[in-house]
């Protein structure tokens, strides 16, 4: 097990990176752990870079030099596999370490932490935190609860315990506002809420039950938002619905020649179709990037065999 502790205190300089497009249990991570080592190594200089979004309320990135990065420590957090690190610097550096929940194998670094009994990274990191005895406070607990509320969906998703909420209890006993972590993350504009209303009068069902949006780049005609937000902002608008076990939001992302794959699913494992595309994540959310339409209609068709598979045995 690595000793985050003592891993810190051998370097000068520390540089957090997590994946390519954050969402909340990226940056919350992200910026937690930066509060963290910020508090208890005063001496030290910590950095956090990568891509921005709407949410950087969470936290601001830093613009650093190239040349930080050859003696630094990086510390990737909530992604496993290069070519969706936020920040192809770190192939510069000596040394790396991973922190991640998700059910991927590294190809970062043989120095890992990866632990998919975790609800998400957020509680993975704070845990580790916890166990150095690293001081938390108000401001890396508030990053930490964006992380956790984030990947478990308000608590409602599978991964959450009593292990999750004995250490949501403890970083709300810093005085973290959770009711301002609540509002800005679920506030949203007239806008917002119509585009969802949108999307959820535009999904289609095939016959196995399999839910599914296709976004071609003509919807950013009609909405000007980002990638990000039609991707993994809408695919819930498809979820919770009785009969329906596996939904999918695929929508293509000019600026990489790609068909974006968002996959959901309740009581059974989408995860493998994913990892066929050259995707991964969870048993019940994970994602793929494909190289085109083509892709896209057979990832559908593997998804449909997956539904037929579990109708079936639960008829």
């Amino acid at each position: 097990m690595i000793n985050l502790k003592e891993k810190v205190g051998k370097f000068e300089n520390i540089i957090i990176l997590r994946h390519l497009r954050p969402d909340f249990d990226a940056l919350g991570s992200q910026i937690g752990l930066k509060e963290v080592l910020s508090t208890n190594f005063p001496d030290k200089k910590i950095y956090v870079t990568g891509d921005t979004n709407k949410f950087s309320f969470i936290g601001e990135m830093d613009e650093i030099a190239d040349s930080l990065f050859d003696k630094s420590l990086i510390i990737v957090l909530d992604v496993a596999v290069s070519h969706l690190v936020s920040d192809e610097r770190y192939k510069r550096a000596k040394e790396i370490i991973v922190i991640d929940h998700h059910q991927n194998k590294s190809d970062l670094t043989e120095e890992y932490i990866i632990d998919n009994n975790y609800s998400s990274c957020a509680e993975l990191v704070a845990s580790l935190c916890l166990k150095a005895k690293l001081t938390i406070n108000k401001e890396a607990a508030e990053a930490f609860l964006y992380g956790i509320i984030g990947d478990t969906g308000r608590f409602l998703y599978p991964g959450v315990n009593h292990k999750t909420f004995n250490l949501v209890t403890k970083l709300l006993k810093t005085k973290a506002n959770l009711q301002l972590v609540y509002k800005n993350m679920y506030l949203e504009t007239l806008e917002s809420k119509k585009m969802k209303s949108y999307f959820a009068n535009e999904f289609s069902v095939t016959a196995d039950n399999v839910a599914y949006l296709i976004n071609d780049k003509t919807i950013f005609e009609k909405f000007n938002v980002d990638v990000f937000t039609i991707s993994r902002g809408m695919v819930n608008v498809m979820s919770g619905i009785e009969g329906i076990n596996i939904w999918v939001n695929f929508t293509f992302d000019e600026a990489k020649d790609v068909y974006l794959a968002e996959i959901r699913s309740r009581d059974v494992s989408s995860l493998d179709v994913a990892k066929k595309y050259g995707g991964g994540g969870h048993l019940q959310a994970c994602g793929a990037s494909l190289k085109n339409i083509e892709e896209v209609h057979q990832m559908l068709e593997d998804l449909n065999e997956v539904a037929r598979k579990f109708h079936a045995k639960n008829s």
